[in-house]
């Protein structure tokens, strides 16, 4: 027999699953159920369902035809809640972007729910829904999609991370359908509970996720620079997975406090780190093969979008200088 509290909880996790699915459509009906039938102290198994059942996409105001281009800014390593954050966050909304993604240390210093509305809704709260902070309205649907990254964790679970926003999946890797782009929202922090090398469940679902999208362009985001020549972290060799065999088209990644753009087998590495935490130096005597831009000259943003035919890149700094300009075409 079932207890009563338990079965509470069932509903009330029922309804944020479904909340969440009605944000998230493509979810297909075997997930829903069993996220709907699971009790709360289960939910990390709910994970581990069929790689090839995790697919999301976006709920539009209008969502067919899908939208035929996609306009986004890439951020990482911001959340200070200082000037430098607030000035790129200002560059941000004066692209009018369709969505935001960032590659981690959204909430400095120790990822506390004490700082993470400062830290982020303060600057971002339009792009964000569900938004129950102080700064003001939130958007109509999220438009606003995180990775993980270590100063996020340093809470227990990285539950501060998790609370603050209603993200797809298990809310720590994810994708997210916009039009031509498919963005895969990875988390390369070693406390991931699914594993961060190429053989581990998360790999294994970005594989199975990637290798069933339709999407022209295919983009990832995740904290850890496969490649940097970023003076305090460099490439972190954990997460040189084979994204191009995959059917990755660019990989954005943050962590060093840098700007700078790899190409390695043909597959552009960007290092996005100078979204408003201090400016790190680059190793000059260890350039990684392969580099052809770096700038840690100021703060800044990336511009990327994407029709049918092209995928483009742009890092602008907060004055307006444009300091890469970089463009894939099928």
């Amino acid at each position: 027999m079932v207890e009563a509290n338990s079965m509470d909880r069932q509903r009330r996790l029922f309804l944020k699953r479904f909340g969440q699915f009605l944000l998230y459509r493509g979810l297909p009906l075997p997930s829903l159920l069993a996220l709907s039938a699971c009790d709360v102290g289960d939910e990390r198994e709910v994970v581990r369902l069929e790689p090839t059942l995790d697919y999301y996409t976006p709920l539009y105001a209008s969502p067919t035809p899908l939208p035929t281009t996609a306009r986004f800014a890439a951020i990482a390593d911001f959340g200070t809640g200082e000037e430098p954050e607030r000035d790129v966050a200002e560059l941000v909304k004066s692209w009018e972007v369709d969505f935001v993604v960032t590659a981690g240390d959204n909430n400095y210093f120790n990822g506390k729910a004490s700082t993470i509305d400062e830290n982020i809704g303060q600057f971002y709260h339009e792009y964000i829904y569900p938004y129950k902070g102080e700064y003001g309205r939130g958007a109509d649907v999220n438009r606003f999609f995180p990775a993980l990254g270590g100063h996020d964790w340093r809470q227990p679970g990285a539950q501060p991370h998790l609370d603050y926003f209603t993200l797809p999946g298990n809310g720590r890797y994810y994708d997210v359908r916009w039009g031509p782009a498919h963005i895969f929202i990875l988390d390369s922090i070693e406390k991931e509970p699914d594993g961060v090398t190429s053989t581990s469940r998360q790999a294994q679902w970005l594989r199975a996720t990637m290798g069933q999208s339709d999407a022209p362009w295919k983009v990832v985001v995740v904290h850890d620079p496969p490649y940097s020549s970023g003076e305090t972290h460099s490439s972190q060799k954990h997460i040189q997975w084979p994204f191009k065999e995959w059917g990755a088209s660019a990989v954005i990644a943050g962590n060093d406090h840098v700007y700078e753009r790899v190409i390695v087998e043909e597959l552009p590495y960007f290092v996005n780190g100078l979204g408003g935490g201090r400016i790190y130096d680059f190793d000059n005597d260890e350039i990684v093969e392969g580099s052809e831009v770096r700038f840690n000259g100021d703060y800044g943003a990336m511009l990327v979008e994407a029709d049918a035919d092209r995928l483009s890149f742009q890092f602008v700094t907060r004055a307006g200088e444009v300091v890469d300009d970089y463009g894939l075409e099928l």
